[in-house]
């Protein structure tokens, strides 16, 4: 079979998403620059394509482009945090009363299985991130609103550049959890009002323990 060679495209993309995790492993810290030489060298590629990766995430808030300086590491300030929480709240709070009306049985039980493997990773961090994504993810897919979605995507790629910070405070995963528990018990009563009103609670206390 012959061997598949990847397009310009599939490439930029395939290093930025190579790029995306180092940064948010924070193997590429926040504020550091980015040595575009020795990364084309590592990944054993030319510089266009890394340079075209770099621009994607330039646009998605991860990358800053500095001129004659070259690209950094983002720094996310306390306002940027509180802007991009602010937002959160209102798009995944509305997703969260769309839910509470119009989700199937079936559907409230992906939640509920998704919520029931959050509290078993509450000793493992990086697993309840993971999960914890999964389960607003899948919140938003059921909601049903591609633009809503890729906005929410965005945002929380810049959320996630201070997502270590958020749940080192002590006792915040527990606070999560319990946040947590409040909103799948509004979206199984088809509380609409109180689905929104406890995912805003829930970004909140997110946006209090990451300042």
């Amino acid at each position: 079979m012959a061997a598949v060679s990847l397009t310009p495209r599939a490439l930029y993309e395939e290093v930025a998403e190579l790029l995306r995790q180092r940064i948010f492993s924070r193997e590429l810290a926040p504020g550091s620059w980015i040595d575009e030489l020795k990364l084309a060298e590592e990944y054993g590629i030319s510089r266009t394509p890394l340079r075209e990766a770099l621009k994607v995430l330039a646009t998605e808030g991860l990358v800053t482009m500095k001129v004659r300086r070259g690209a950094y590491v983002t720094e996310v300030s306390e306002r940027d945090l509180a802007d991009v929480y602010h937002l959160l709240s209102l798009l995944e709070s509305d997703a969260a009363g769309v839910v509470a009306i119009q989700a199937t049985d079936a559907q409230l039980k992906e939640l509920q299985t998704l919520h029931r493997d959050l509290e078993k990773a509450v000793n493992n961090r990086e697993r309840f991130f993971q999960i914890n994504e999964a389960f607003h993810m899948r919140l938003l897919e059921i909601a049903n609103n591609r633009w809503r979605d890729q906005m929410v995507a965005d945002l929380r790629k810049v959320m996630k550049l201070n997502r270590h910070n958020s749940l080192l405070k002590s006792g915040r995963i527990e606070e999560s959890l319990a946040e947590h528990r409040a909103i799948m018990d509004a979206l199984a009563r088809h509380d609409s009002p109180g689905a929104m009103q406890t995912m805003q609670a829930h970004f909140r206390s997110g946006l209090e323990a990451a300042i």
